[in-house]
């Protein structure tokens, strides 16, 4: 699961977490290639997210918030 990850990742139990810093169009481009690999993670190992509980959380005065998704069609806010 963590191959090729370039943010942190954490996992406990049921419960993984990505964390990484967005300054820039290419950490936001980092923290997608992430969830991508994830993803693809989880469909070569028959499991799968569950996309309702995915939330970002957004720290920093000025923050834009860049957007993500998990999945073809999964966007998380």
């Amino acid at each position: 699961m963590d191959s090729g990850i370039e943010g942190t990742l954490s996992k406990f139990a049921n419960t993984t977490k990505l964390c990484g810093a967005i300054s820039s169009l290419e950490g936001r481009d980092a923290m997608q290639r992430d969830l991508d690999r994830l993803e693809r993670w989880a469909r070569g190992n028959l499991m799968k997210f569950n996309q309702a509980k995915c939330k970002v959380l957004h720290v920093g005065r000025g923050n834009p918030k860049p957007k993500s998704r998990l999945g073809l069609y999964g966007r998380i806010d």
